[in-house]
């Protein structure tokens, strides 16, 4: 791979088209949770003959206005995949990258979401990151604890089959000193064990690029969730984009499992 391993520019999120907020959707038609796989950067990158940092640099800019547009429309959580546990295999320039552009995310990005309201949470496992990184993880956490707007999860270090591993484990425990009856052990206590504790699960859950695959994200969150693929690169992922998703959803009968008659 070719470029340096540390961002070479700031992070500053590109122009997006049209005014915040104007989606034509009543509140009642907006998902509470909406999950993001930004996928395509990569992609992105090589089709514009650039190294692949160029299209990670350029992904991470789109962050910016895709949590403030959700922030001002009054979604309550959004989940973006940063980094899964697979992301390690990626060449140690590639990965030292991306630890770089996180530690340089969260550090711009802080003004914007006590601006806006916005409460961060990391979801994934902690062991592996450096203590740079958690550092500055546990610093943004605790800036914002006290915002009441949107939920900002960043999955970092996250794969759904670790973290459902690790639920195993921990309800295993205490099973095993005896403080909770196997026969007390049902959905609710498993979903309180992930890491996405407290949140509620993602009701449309949208992937770019076109891949048609979940990548080991939010398996047990996502079992109802609404799937939007989007045929643009995460740096093309923009607010009109954004809308797009958010129409589609609100068009959709939620099941459940039930009979619904489908909307007129």
């Amino acid at each position: 791979m070719s470029g340096s391993t540390k961002p070479t520019t700031t992070i500053e999120p590109r122009p997006q088209p049209g005014p915040a907020g104007a989606v034509d959707l009543d509140a009642k038609s907006l998902p509470r949770h909406v999950a993001i796989i930004m996928d395509g950067n990569g992609r992105w990158a090589r089709a514009q003959g650039k190294p692949r940092v160029y299209g990670h640099e350029h992904g991470a800019r789109n962050v910016n206005p895709i949590v403030t547009e959700c922030a001002k429309l009054g979604i309550e959580v959004l989940t973006l995949y940063a980094f899964s546990t697979e992301n390690w295999l990626r060449s140690k320039a590639e990965v030292e990258f991306l630890m770089g552009l996180l530690l340089q995310f969260l550090e711009a990005e802080l003004p914007t979401m006590l601006a806006n309201n916005v409460r961060f949470k990391q979801i994934g496992r902690r062991e592996g990151l450096s203590p740079t990184v958690l550092e500055m993880i546990d610093r943004t956490t605790a800036a914002t604890a006290g915002n009441t707007g949107l939920t900002l999860a960043l999955a970092v270090n996250y794969g759904s089959r670790a973290e459902i591993t690790d639920a195993v484990r921990a309800i295993a425990r205490k099973v095993k000193a005896g403080e909770l009856d196997p026969s007390a052990i049902d959905q609710g206590v498993i979903s309180d064990h992930l890491f996405t504790a407290g949140l509620p699960d993602p009701d449309l859950l949208i992937r770019t690029a076109g891949e048609m695959r979940l990548s080991n994200y939010l398996l047990w969150q996502s079992s109802y969730a609404e799937l939007y693929v989007a045929d643009v690169c995460w740096p093309d992922f923009d607010v009109v984009q954004l809308h797009e998703a958010l129409r589609a959803y609100a068009r959709r009968t939620r099941k459940f499992g039930e009979v619904v008659e489908p909307r007129a």
